[in-house]
């Protein structure tokens, strides 16, 4: 489990293809000293198992489902990604609980300064959207981000010149893909209220919730 809070920057080295699935190997000044091989760190969003370590640089392991979900299966050597390792039982949770389990990619489009700040719209899978609610919490690149107004599939939030300077988003532009978690909570309360049936406009109509 993760909170979102980016903890360094790091870079592709290596992409190795293993059949269906990868191993990426990652560059980073992040520090690597209380990590051992078994551990979980986020990349990008990403939640991998990390399979060997060498000072400032760990390889993971990347299966067929996290290639098929995520912008890593088109990872290249030079590109950034961002990082954090598993939240601690003791640590501050600066974010929200990130699970690290992507549920798809979406694509900017929309990047405006805004006096200080920075103004991204995202556009996701159309699924993703009924997750998403104004001022609750999404996960885009690793990065816990509150949410200022939704629309259907779109979304929009305001990142700090901070979040701009540590992460990847203030490297990214109009037109490219980034990975999106929405938070876990909406979709264990949707389960439990009807576990078999699609909670839509007209689920909620037939119940009076809307006219």
């Amino acid at each position: 489990m993760f909170t979102g809070i980016i903890e360094a920057m790091g870079v592709v080295k290596k992409m190795a293809r293993r059949g269906s699935d990868a191993q990426l190997e990652i560059d980073t000044t992040m520090n690597l000293d209380d990590v051992k091989v078994g551990d979980s760190i986020a990349v990008s969003g990403a939640c991998l198992t990390v399979i060997d370590i060498k000072k400032e640089t760990f390889t993971a392991d990347v299966s067929a489902e996290t290639l098929a979900k995520t912008t890593l299966k088109s990872s290249k050597a030079g590109d950034r990604v961002n990082l954090e390792k598993a939240l601690k039982i003791d640590s501050f949770l600066g974010g929200h609980f990130v699970l690290g389990h992507v549920d798809g990619i979406g694509t900017i489009f929309e990047k405006s300064i805004r006096s200080n700040s920075i103004l991204f719209g995202f556009e996701t899978e159309k699924e993703l959207g009924r997750y998403i609610v104004q001022k609750g919490s999404v996960t885009v690149d690793g990065i816990s981000l509150t949410v200022n107004r939704c629309e259907k599939n779109r979304f929009y939030v305001n990142i700090i010149p901070l979040t701009a300077r540590e992460t990847t988003l203030g490297f990214k532009n109009a037109g490219d893909a980034v990975n999106v978690e929405t938070d876990i909570l909406g979709k264990y309360v949707e389960r439990f209220i009807h576990p078999d049936k699609e909670i839509d406009t007209a689920f909620l109509s037939e119940h009076g919730f809307i006219k």
